[in-house]
Formats: C-alpha cells, structure tokens, sequence
C-alpha cells in the first residue's frame, strides 16, 4: 500500500505545483498530503455494484480463445462516411461514430485507464466492471471521494513515447475544454486531477460515493500530451494520429476506407483483459451510403459480414448462391443486451410539440401492429419502455412502495394515471376486431378519434379535412428527419395516417454529415435516433435527459427534455448505492419519460441478425453482453 502522508511544508508545495500544473505547459510532480493509508483499497479493477468477475491474477476473459490464430485479413462495411480522425470532438464525423462500427471492436480511439464499461471494448459478461488497462491498479478510500490510478510503466503510445501520468492530466484538461460536449457532462464530477509522481495520478471529485465518476474517468481516453500540445484539438484533422492500443492505422482514403493494422509491437498484448482478441492482422472499413449497394457487395463478396437491420432483408433476401453452398452463413445469435431508445423523437423546443396531449396524439397514429406484420415479417417487438428487453421496464407493473418514495413529491405535476397503473400498451395497438370476427388490420379509426379528442383538448380543430389551431390559424405541419433511406417504408404509413387526421408531415432524407449537424444543432421537428442503454444506466442519463443538457451543442437531449421530477431521478441513478436503489430509480425515470410521451417508441430484437463468409473461428462461448466481433479469428486452415 502507497502512503502519501507529508509534513505539511509538501503540502505548500502541492498547491504550487497544482496552479503551475493547470496554467502552464512543463509539468512539476508533486507529492500528495491530503490521504491516509487507513481503509484505502488498491484493486486491478473496479466495480460499481458488487464484486469483480475476474479476480486479481486472471489469465483470460471467459468468452475468448486465448489460444486463437493470430493472422489474416477482413473487410469490413461502414456506413455513410467521414472526415476526421479525432473521435473526440464535436466537428466532423471520425470512422467510429459511424453508425454501428463500434460494434465490431475496431477504431481509431487510443487505451484508457480501465477499460470495461463503454466503447469498444465494453465488458461482454458483466455489467459496470472495469479492469486495468494503462492503469496497472486503482487505489481508494471507503467514502469513494477520490481514487488514485497506478500507471503502468511498460504503457507506450506507439510511437515509443512512455504513457504517464502528465499525458492522464492535459486528457483531462484538453477533453473538458475542447472535446465534445459528452466529457463535460461525463467529467462534471471531477473537482481536481493532482499528478503525484510520473506514474501516479489521483482524482478528486467533488462529492462522496463517486463510483460511477470513477468508471467514468477510468474511460477517459489518454491522449498524447506531446503530440497534441502544439496543435490544434478542436480541428478535423485527417493526419494518422499518435495513438496506444491494439491497431495502427495503416492507411487512409478520405471519406471512403480505412484500414487497421494489428500493432505486434502494442504494450499491452500480453495482459489478460486482451488475450484471445483482436487477432486479425488487417481490418479495412469500406463505407456505403446504401444498405441495399451494401448488401450486393457483400453478396459478392467485397467484404465479409453483413449485420442486418432490416427485417424485410432478413426475412426474404437472403437465397443467394453462397449461402446455399454454405460459402456464407446466416446467424442469429442471442444476447441479453438492454436494448436502446429507440423512437420517433419529438423536437419539444418547437412549439407544437410542447404539449404532451399532442405527442399522445401522434403517437396513437403509428400503427406498429400493422408495420410489424406487413413490413418486418413480425420480426419485432413493441418498445413500452425506454430500457427494452431489461430489468429497468417500467411498463410491467405499477410503481411500487420504493418508486413511490422518489415519485410522490411529484405528484401534482406528474398525471395521476402515472401512480394507478403501468404504461399500458393497449393504447398503441391498432387492429380491432370487427362484429363479423376478422381483423380490420390497417385501420385504426378507433385511433384517430382517440387522437383527435386528445388534439382538440389541446386547441386544434379540423376544418375542411386539416388541423388547425384555433386561436392561431396555424396548420398543423411539422418535418421528420430522415438518415436511412430505408427507414422511408415504415414512416409514409405513419404520414399517412396523419394526413387522415388533418396533419400535413414530411420526411426530409439528408446524408450523414447533414444529420450530424442538423442534430447537433437540435434542427428538426422530428427525427428517428436510437439512444444506447447498458445493462447499468448511469450518466448517459443526465446527457439524454436532465434540463441542463437542453440546450448544449451537440448533446443527446434530442427530445429537449426538461422536467424537474427526471432532473432529480437522473441525479438519484448517477449516485445509487446498490444496485436495487438503480433499478427503483431507472424504472421511476422510465414511468415519468413514457407518461410525458417524449418519443414515439419504437421495436426491438434479443439477437443479432448476422451473416459472414465462412472463414471464421468463433470462441466456444458467446458472451451475453455484446457481440464480440473482436474475439474471433481466421480458420488456420484459410
């Protein structure tokens, strides 16, 4: 056990070098005098409820082979394109924030302190646990008001260049003030980072029971402080950066591929949170603006996995010569990932939306039931909740004694339905059965009345066949936003069923680096998104939904949520104790979302839908928690 106990003269000292640290580029290390060794634990890992999985000493993740080839290539598919290879900021579009390429376990982000609970290489069989990555050990008091990373001293960037504990501040320093507006939100915790020597660094927070902002600061990506200093962060840039971590980037063509290159040289090879994983000598991304041009690249084999998003395709497109001759298989392979919010997003900034009525109104106006039979070949589920296929669903039951604790302060701004039953699908469902016992699938005039009883509560009336505001004389109009150009089948029946009912709506498709604008500036009436949940909801929450994120640059509040029963309920999850206090307050935060009808829920699946060239070894268990795409490997015998 590290005891930093100094006389108090250090103690001058460290103030000084603090203020030196934060308003200069050298960086004097100074010794820490503000802990004990009393009740301090040091672990190689931390978890937030409970105890670590993998105990100190592990040689080997459960779900990989650690014996697996390393060698061989694959190719890839991106979807849309991008312009940047900084990932951390808010201009432009770098390769993994594209949609779905985390999910392969590749990128251009460089190690982290731990690594475990977010990115792309999130833990595959236990929730909000993290191991030591550049961090050999993590050291902290039972309070958890601060903690102390142990850098290990064999971590490089690869350019050779030691990682330490300077290159953990300015990351620090840098991401708050110039990265994407996510690290102030995530980060907001951290009072002070005190860099104690060149392999130690502690972080102070400014609260106690901090052990979320422990995970959080543990993902912090640890920047290169000598590569980054004398440029400017807050740029696109396309020159191949200094990164650490598993793969090079070997080469580059703008907007259109990018190729990873295995680093035999990477620091951090032989620890056990990598053995077994990313075993493929060379990963090229090829990007595709067209899912179906996509899907007949793959077909022809231009590259070699295909996961599937549509159900039509899945469903119907898949008899192709290869497949027949098992050259390619088809796979769904089961999870127990939370799935994400999934929704038609209501943009409440825009005044028409600012009624909840009117949302419920809309809302009633998609017709799943009928979309789920005729487009997606009943492939789906229908989203109640905002936490899918989890033990966060609200939707099952109504709020018991724990809930009401955290709900009854709110009871007269929250409706009372909200405290008498579940949010009831029963309101979403679209086909009746007629007198003569059929199903009158495809109409739901029972709907529209329901809608439109709701609308002229609200002060909107139809005349000559279109909604009006009564007082206004304003037409009801509003314009979807549109990122896939097959997403269009599902939403014309949606605007079809709006225009029966008065309203006049668009869909505007605009490419990705459009969208991404037009999002960041919260530019839309409407939009379909899908917010990301984990298996243990914690900040994310804040940005998605507290108020003070309504008006950030950039920040995922897409619905501009502001409400001061889910600010507190965001806030009771970030500083949950155990893991029953997350589940009561996520299922409270669940309840006051869908009653105050944010988004327009959408469907789900428990599996992955996915195809590949037969050349894979697969790991003989699946871990239940993500793919893991990056723990497979090329067939030897290739």
């Amino acid at each position: 056990m590290r005891d930093f106990t100094k006389p108090f003269a250090t103690q001058i000292l460290l103030l000084l070098a603090l203020t030196y640290t934060l308003f200069s580029s050298p960086t004097i290390y100074a010794a820490d005098a503000a802990t004990s060794a009393d009740g301090i634990t040091t672990s190689h890992g931390f978890a937030l409820y409970g105890d670590l999985k993998y105990q100190e000493g592990f040689s080997h993740l459960e779900y990989v082979d650690p014996n697996a080839f390393k060698g061989g290539s694959v190719r890839l598919m991106g979807f849309g394109t991008f312009d940047t290879l900084n990932p951390y900021t808010l201009r432009g579009i770098s390769p993994i924030n594209t949609p779905g390429q985390y999910v392969y376990g590749f990128s251009e982000e460089t190690d982290s302190l731990l690594v475990g609970t977010e990115g792309v290489s999130r833990s595959g069989d236990e929730p909000q646990s993290a191991y030591g990555l550049i961090a050999e050990s993590i050291s902290y008091p039972e309070d958890l008001s601060w903690c102390v990373f142990n850098i290990r001293k064999s971590a490089r960037f690869q350019d050779g260049h030691p990682i330490d504990a300077d290159d953990v501040l300015f990351s620090w320093q840098t991401l708050i003030k110039k990265g994407h507006p996510q690290f102030r939100q995530s980060l907001k915790a951290v009072k002070d980072v005190v860099v104690i020597d060149p392999h130690t660094v502690k972080v102070i927070f400014t609260h106690t029971n901090a052990g979320s902002d422990i995970l959080r600061f543990g993902e912090l990506p640890v920047l290169p402080k000598h590569y980054w200093q004398d440029k400017d962060f807050t740029k696109t840039t396309l020159s191949l950066p200094v990164i650490s971590g598993p793969y090079k980037i070997k080469s580059v063509s703008p907007g259109k591929s990018i190729t990873f290159e295995r680093n035999t040289e990477y620091w951090g090879r032989d620890l056990a949170i990598n053995k077994g994983r990313y075993n493929f000598d060379t990963v090229q991304f090829d990007y595709y603006r067209d899912q179906t041009i996509a899907f007949e690249a793959f077909k022809s084999g231009e590259f070699d996995t295909f996961i599937e998003y549509t159900a039509k395709n899945w469903a119907a497109a898949y008899n192709f010569p290869a497949l027949q001759k098992q050259q390619v298989l088809k796979e769904e392979i089961k999870h127990q990932i939370p799935s994400g919010t999934q929704g038609f997003f209501f943009n409440t900034r825009k005044p028409i939306f600012s009624s909840v009525k009117v949302r419920e109104a809309i809302a009633l106006l998609f017709d799943f039931e009928w979309t789920n039979k005729n487009i997606f070949h009943n492939a789906y589920t229908r989203n109640t909740t905002y936490f899918p296929n989890s033990v966060f669903d609200a939707s099952v039951a109504k709020p018991d004694a724990l809930e009401l604790n955290l709900l009854d302060q709110y009871r007269d701004i929250l409706p009372a339905e909200l405290y008498q039953q579940p949010f009831s699908p029963n309101k979403l469902i679209s086909t009746q059965t007629l007198s003569n016992g059929k199903k009158n699938q495809g109409s739901i005039r029972h709907k529209q009345r329901q809608a439109l009883k709701l609308f002229n509560e609200d002060g909107w009336h139809l005349k000559n066949g279109a909604l009006y505001h009564t007082e206004t004389g304003q037409p009801f109009e509003f314009e979807i936003l549109l990122r896939q150009s097959s997403i269009k089948r599902v939403i014309e029946p949606f605007i079809a069923n709006l225009r029966k009912t008065g309203i006049k709506a668009t869909a505007r498709l605009v490419d990705s680096s459009q969208y991404k604008v037009r999002l960041d500036d919260f530019d839309f009436d409407m939009t379909t998104f899908v917010l990301s949940q984990s298996l243990s909801p914690s900040h994310e929450q804040r940005e998605y939904f507290h108020s003070s994120t309504r008006d950030i640059k950039g920040s995922r509040n897409y619905a501009g949520v502001s409400h001061p029963a889910i600010d507190n309920l965001t806030e009771t999850i970030i500083r949950a104790k155990t893991r029953q206090e997350l589940i009561t307050a996520t299922k409270a935060l669940d309840r006051v979302l869908l009653w105050n009808h944010y988004i327009v829920p959408n469907w789900h699946l428990n599996y992955h839908r996915i195809a590949y060239w037969n050349k894979f070894k697969k790991p003989d268990q699946q871990p239940p928690y993500k793919l893991g795409f990056e723990n497979w490997s090329i067939k030897s015998d290739n």
